[in-house]
């Protein structure tokens, strides 16, 4: 069986690894988005997370273990994949666990597919000519409207509640909810009627609304202006686990992303995923998604969070953060 291809270039892990090394040499903003939750000022607020839950077994066993041992304790769960609902019936026995809902619009592996979860007659434009969800963030916006993504992932929502559990926020999977004005709306939109916050970023910052741009994203005035508008939680940056070619190299390009941030609240997102045969079927980055399910319990990642004094945090804390200061005003 052949390996899986690399993952499409227009996400956004990879573009924000590259923005967030460029807003490093910016000049600091003032106010922060962590500042304006409560967060100590001049401090980088970290929130690590689990992306791609409940895409295989493999996925799920590491997430399960970071949770378990304290080591993370945000993930976000892709509910049309085939091991979503084992994970979702896990997490009701957990006591408040953060996860969330990576709404996820398209299945970009060869060999290890799905589907949508909404009824295929109600979103053709989602559904590819193997009756699976497109491979990649282009297909979507050239198939699918708006109403069809607002059905969609409505309905991911909605599945998750009706089996009794409640996610802490949303965010878009492989950034496809970016990749258009109008798919960007519904999402915010449904992350305020759901009350669920977004991974909405703020791009106020003209460097980061410009680099946006250079990876060919519509970041218009109109998409700065509603991001601006939206009153839930904001994050400050947001980027990805760098690649590595040792596990040595892959912790220390990540010691190096961490030391270039400006302070601030940013969303890192990793894909841990425990060691099979058949996570090699599914992925040819199989093996950084094997190093980043034992990164975040190395003793040494430890001690260069406490060494920093970097504060680690979590969307379920973020939004206890914003809703007490919404109390308070």
């Amino acid at each position: 069986m052949r390996t899986q291809k690399n993952s499409p270039t227009l996400t956004v892990g990879s573009l924000l690894t590259i923005l967030l090394l460029t807003v490093s040499c910016g000049a600091d903003k003032p106010g922060t988005n962590a500042e304006k939750l409560g967060f100590p000022a001049g401090k980088k607020v970290i929130l690590l997370h689990c992306d791609d839950a409940g895409m295989c077994d493999e996925a799920n066993i590491a997430v399960r273990r970071y949770f378990e041992t304290g080591d993370i304790q945000s993930a976000a769960v892709m509910v049309p994949c085939p091991f979503a609902e084992e994970l979702i019936v896990w997490a009701k026995t957990q006591e408040s666990p953060d996860l969330g809902i990576h709404l996820t619009l398209t299945s970009e592996w060869k060999t290890w597919r799905w589907g949508t979860v909404s009824d295929p007659e109600k979103v053709p434009g989602l559904i590819d000519p193997e009756g699976k969800m497109w491979h990649d963030v282009p297909q979507v916006l050239m198939h699918a409207s708006a109403e069809e993504v607002e059905t969609e992932i409505r309905a991911q929502i909605d599945k998750v509640l009706g089996m009794g559990f409640s996610p802490t926020h949303i965010d878009t999977h492989m950034g496809t909810l970016y990749g258009s004005i109008d798919y960007l709306k519904v999402f915010l939109r449904i992350a305020q009627e759901y009350n669920l916050p977004a991974n909405a970023i703020d791009l106020s910052d003209t460097v980061i609304a410009e680099n946006f741009r250079k990876e060919g994203y519509p970041i218009t005035s109109e998409v700065v202006e509603f991001l601006d508008q939206y009153p839930l939680p904001k994050l400050d940056n947001f980027s990805s686990v760098p690649n590595g070619k040792t596990y040595e190299e892959k912790r220390d390009n990540f010691f190096a992303l961490v030391s270039s941030l400006k302070p601030g609240l940013t969303e890192i997102i990793f894909h841990p995923s425990v060691e099979t045969e058949n996570l090699k079927t599914i992925t040819n980055s199989w093996q950084q998604r094997v190093w980043e399910a034992e990164m975040f319990s190395d003793p040494v990642v430890k001690d260069f969070f406490k060494k920093n004094d970097i504060i680690i945090t979590t969307w379920k804390e973020v939004m206890k953060k914003y809703q007490g200061n919404k109390a308070g005003s």
